[in-house]
């Protein structure tokens, strides 16, 4: 459900042990993890991992732009990330004239790096168990509302205490529920310049066809660089700042990875529901994964017939295409992971155990099907929004006039000059990357199915009232389109020139829909959704606690919440289906097997095609090829994208990108003989900034280990 999933993803515990390699751990427990990964080969100590005493591996990670990782390369500040983790940043910098998706961009100097605004990387400079001071003073009297006004407060004090006489943010998230808290301490900086990245024909090689699959072949990655005050502290974008030094920076590995292998995966993986119970699987499994998937692949068609006509096109809607496919992929292969998995009545079996274990308690008795009711009145608000989020909210023009209505409230004691400046900002960043045949086509379709799949009661009844009044979605969509003057961006500029007011566009056809549709949201759907979601909170906490003591001899790892998490495992192959095995690794010659001039995804740039001809593969050589990908099986999710993959002795080996179609479901299922990260060999990296862009100035900032 996709309240449940953003809100309140709560989860059951799997009574089996853990496998070897599942589970999201915290660095600051890691000491307790130790002995079972040394046991598989690591080398290291935990305060290798994490020290606030000492400079440790996490100061050379960050979490980027607020959804991937990236990490230190060099001392000057140099990092690496994932290409599609900073694929925002180089269509931001592309034009026709300077196509950076198309041919790469290396920086030369340190004055060519390329300013990114808006893009923040944040270091952690330390976490605690904070659990008993939030809770001090909670009583069992308390109400739910007064437990919540107590933890927020509390929180507000101890995150106020934190960052006393600091240039530090914090937060205090909650674990496991409301049973746990722990603080999070970070540093920022805003001053983060591009350094390089591979043509896209390289960075996203295979593109939504090869996504999520295995083998792989994509270079995924992109350069980098911190800039911080003389001080080394964080600082506004200036020419006067310089390259950070870091207190850690990764050693890089170009000794290679073997099958079995030690890997640790060290990063900020986003929303895991690993847990979750047995209704809300079959409501993802069974309804909203194929209405999502459906709706998507109609943006998608779109999307790429327009994109295929025009290279300006295909430019304005890299970014927004990459990111409508991949959920669209995942989804389906999670779908099926669970299928294969028998998943529903995995959980089942469970909470059937869990109810004979929990007969005469008290606190526990009936706690499966209390939950379970709640589920039941829940699905058809979360049917509504997830609707709502992605037939409704996902049109441009739709989203454009809710930042403007958002921009006219908060400049309400503005002059009407003043917010008209601030409108023709928002409009200038819109517009850049717009194309209004692509939003027409796709609102056409995507309101179609949202007239015919959501219940009439679950409709605002503006919706109702107007399709019943022009006839059909596709008068609505020529109602919208052909009377607001969002559409055209001179028509807008005309329009605010003498200054905003909130009547200025009252009454233009985007905004009424606007506000019809959000008010409904807020006022019908959401309340609901948000008092149910309330009363699960507070019975999954109990349960949460009872698995504890249930499963007294089971290790528990919270799920993820986008905080750092480490990860290990081992440099593994698969199969996939009968008769089907996967190697751990992929190499050069798969990328030529694959190149395709005719086929836009496979058609690599003609120097690599140059390189390989001549073999001019320098020191990144193995068998007289190139290593470009390997898996293994790290417990990996949405946020790990971009995080560094390290061998036993803590060295750089890879960086994370994805995980296998197969194993998708992880972030509910995690299966050991399926579940694989896909993570691109480090030494494809050193190749192709040395031999494909030479750029060997970044190849000398770095320290390699051979």
């Amino acid at each position: 459900m996709k309240r449940l999933q953003l809100l309140f993803v709560f989860f059951l515990l799997n009574l089996a042990n853990l496998s070897a390699d599942e589970g999201m751990w915290l660095p600051a427990l890691i000491k307790d993890r130790i002995p079972d990964m040394q046991s598989k080969g690591f080398r290291l100590t935990a305060d290798d991992l994490y020290s606030i005493n000492q400079a440790s591996l996490k100061d050379a990670i960050v979490h980027f732009g607020g959804g991937c990782t990236g990490e230190l390369i060099s001392d000057e500040g140099l990092l690496i990330t994932n290409h599609h983790c900073g694929f925002g940043q180089i269509q931001y910098h592309s034009s026709v004239e300077n196509d950076y998706l198309k041919d790469g961009f290396w920086a030369r100097s340190r004055e060519e790096e390329l300013p990114n605004p808006n893009l923040t990387v944040r270091f952690l400079v330390r976490m605690e168990d904070v659990t008993n001071d939030v809770l001090n003073g909670y009583k069992s009297t308390m109400s739910e509302k007064e437990r919540i006004a107590l933890v927020s407060e509390k929180s507000d004090q101890i995150i106020n205490k934190a960052t006393e006489g600091t240039h530090y943010q914090a937060r205090v998230e909650s674990l496991y529920y409301g049973n746990q808290f722990f603080l999070f301490v970070y540093e920022t900086y805003s001053d983060v310049r591009l350094v390089g990245a591979p043509p896209s024909s390289i960075g996203k090689f295979g593109g939504d066809t090869d996504n999520w699959m295995w083998p792989r072949h994509t270079g995924d990655f992109a350069l980098f660089r911190i800039y911080s005050d003389k001080d080394n502290k964080p600082a506004p974008f200036s020419k006067e700042n310089v390259p950070y030094k870091p207190k850690k920076f990764f050693t890089i590995s170009a000794k290679g990875v073997n099958e079995g292998d030690f890997t640790l995966v060290y990063g900020y993986p986003g929303r895991t529901q690993q847990y979750i119970h047995s209704d809300a699987v079959r409501y993802i499994l069974e309804t909203s994964n194929p209405h999502k998937i459906n709706l998507r692949t109609k943006r998608l068609e779109v999307q790429r017939e327009e994109m295929s006509k025009s290279p300006e096109v295909r430019i304005k809607y890299a970014s927004k295409n990459a990111s409508v496919s991949n959920a669209w992929k995942k989804w389906q292969g999670e779908s099926k992971g669970l299928v294969r998995l028998n998943t529903i009545d995995q959980k089942l079996s469970f909470e059937k155990g869990f109810d004979e274990w929990a007969k005469g308690n008290k606190e526990y008795e009936g706690i499966i099907r209390k939950i379970a009711l709640l589920y039941s009145k829940l699905e058809p608000y979360s049917f509504a929004t997830d609707y709502y989020n992605e037939a409704i909210n996902v049109n441009e023009i739709y989203r454009f006039a809710g930042s403007l209505s958002n921009a006219i409230r908060r400049g309400s004691k503005m002059t009407p000059e003043v917010l008209a400046q601030n409108i023709r900002s928002i409009s200038s960043s819109f517009y850049k990357d717009y194309f209004t045949p692509i939003d027409y086509k796709s609102f056409v379709s995507l309101v179609n199915e949202y007239n015919i799949n959501v219940p009439n009661d679950m409709k605002p009844a503006y919706f109702r009232d107007i399709i019943k009044e022009l006839g059909s979605v596709e008068a609505f969509a020529e109602h919208i389109f052909g009377k607001t003057i969002l559409a055209d961006s001179s028509a807008l500029f005309g329009a605010i020139s003498g200054g905003v007011t909130e009547e200025t566009l009252a009454n233009d056809p985007v905004f009424v829909m606007y506000n019809e549709f959000s008010a409904f949201q807020a006022g019908t759907i959401k309340p609901v959704s948000d008092s149910i979601n309330e009363e699960l909170n507070l019975l999954y906490r109990t349960y949460m606690k009872g698995q504890m003591e249930y499963a007294k001899n089971k290790e528990f790892y919270p799920d993820a919440n986008s905080t750092l998490r480490i990860a290990y495992g081992n440099v593994s192959g698969y199969r996939p289906s009968d008769a089907v095995y996967y190697k751990h690794y992929t190499t050069l010659e798969g990328i030529m097997e694959k190149d395709n001039p005719q086929v836009y995804d496979y058609d690599i740039p003609q120097v690599l095609r140059d390189v390989y001809k001549k073999k001019d593969f320098g020191p990144w050589t193995v068998d007289g090829t190139v290593p470009v990908c390997f898996v293994a099986t790290n417990h990996t999710s949405g946020g790990n994208s971009g995080s560094p993959v390290i061998n036993a002795d803590g060295e750089l080996i890879g960086i994370n990108f994805d995980r296998v179609w197969e194993g998708t479901m992880s972030d509910i299922a995690f299966d050991p003989a399926m579940c694989r990260n896909i993570s691109l060999d480090i030494r494809y990296v050193l190749f192709v900034v040395d031999k494909v862009a030479g750029a060997s100035n970044l190849i000398e900032e770095m320290v390699i280990s051979r």
